[in-house]
């Protein structure tokens, strides 16, 4: 008996079903991974915005000034708030009255908020140390 080598139906049915569970996972990896790359282009545009907020503490006119500021970038889809205050009231009364200098030291914190592509609200925190000459009393 002379029979045709071939596929037969279900063996055909078989490589359709793999092919088609490796492409869904194949797409899913990939769609996953291209949001994350949004996520993270969000966060560093974010951390930009927080960065120029804490170099641009105390420049304006040379003073640090305590306080809360708060306004939005350009593009208008990142929110900042900006704290600003002396670094020696936020010592605890054990550890003593500091130095007298001409110097202050002032804690400025930046928070920077956005509107995730998931529609969940996103944020990013910075904070560091300034030193500035004492306000006049």
């Amino acid at each position: 008996m002379n029979r045709e080598r071939g596929f037969t139906l279900i063996e055909v049915v078989v490589a359709f079903v793999m092919l088609a569970l490796v492409l869904t996972v194949s797409f899913e990896i990939f769609s996953k991974g291209m949001a994350r790359a949004g996520q993270l282009d969000d966060r560093a545009k974010a951390l930009v915005v927080a960065q120029s907020r804490l170099a641009a503490a105390g420049e304006e006119d040379g003073a640090v000034k305590e306080g809360v500021t708060s306004g939005e970038s350009e593009d208008r889809r990142f929110q900042w708030t900006v704290t600003v205050q002396r670094a020696d009231q936020l010592l605890p009364s054990s550890v003593g009255k500091p130095a007298s200098s001409a110097f202050a030291l002032y804690s400025v914190y930046v928070h920077v908020s956005w509107q995730g592509s998931d529609s969940k609200e996103q944020g990013l925190d910075l904070a560091t140390l300034v030193t500035a000459a004492k306000p006049s009393a």
